[in-house]
């Protein structure tokens, strides 16, 4: 018996070589997708345990303040109106003595450029209880102005150094060294000795 065969009307195919090439590409792709499920699920658990945490830090946070408040209310009654007076002026007290001269103009000697001098220097004890000092100082330039702040933002003492106000003084006969004026604002932060010597203070 003969059969005959028309191989343009049926072409052959190698089944198995499409099999490998586009079950190899699927096979790629479903490892791509289960690795993508995978972190997607990792990340959400993660974002889940980091919720949970903030909840607890907004509730610690919560907590304390209201402990605050309570306490401020604590104080703020008639009768305990006098410790609290006498509370905030020793703290006022530890905190001017925590302010020391000599440190202070040692640092300002350090940072202090050429043809800039200190016209008078004023501490202040500011927001949140910490030191403030405000400073006046004469120069040339408002350049050197600048580099003084530059200076002192850079020290370890001083922070938020900014100049509030500046002027010019033109009156005849003025030294010419002393041609403009600033007003600086800066926090102060004390050292570390000196800190240990107001802690250690009877």
């Amino acid at each position: 018996m003969r059969l005959d065969i028309n191989l343009a009307t049926q072409p052959y195919e190698d089944a198995q070589r499409f099999w490998l090439r586009w079950g190899s590409g699927l096979a790629a792709l479903g490892v791509v997708t289960v690795a993508l499920l995978y972190l997607t699920l990792m990340g959400w658990l993660g974002a889940r345990k980091d919720r949970k945490l903030i909840e607890q830090y907004q509730t610690q946070i919560r907590a304390c303040d209201k402990e605050k408040a309570d306490a401020q209310a604590l104080m703020n009654m008639t009768q305990n109106a006098s410790v609290r007076d006498r509370s905030q002026f020793l703290n006022d007290l530890f905190y001017r003595k925590a302010f020391s001269w000599t440190q202070v103009f040692e640092e300002l000697e350090r940072v202090m450029p050429p043809r800039v001098h200190v016209v008078s220097i004023h501490p202040e004890l500011a927001v949140d209880n910490e030191l403030a000092i405000r400073l006046v100082v004469a120069g040339d330039s408002r350049e050197r102005a600048l580099e003084l702040v530059r200076k002192m933002e850079a020290s370890t003492h001083f922070h938020q150094t900014e100049i509030e106000q500046e002027s010019i003084e033109n009156e005849p006969g003025r030294n010419s060294a002393d041609a403009v004026k600033f007003d600086i604002n800066a926090l102060y932060v004390p050292g570390v000795e000196a800190q240990n010597q107001t802690e250690g203070a009877p």
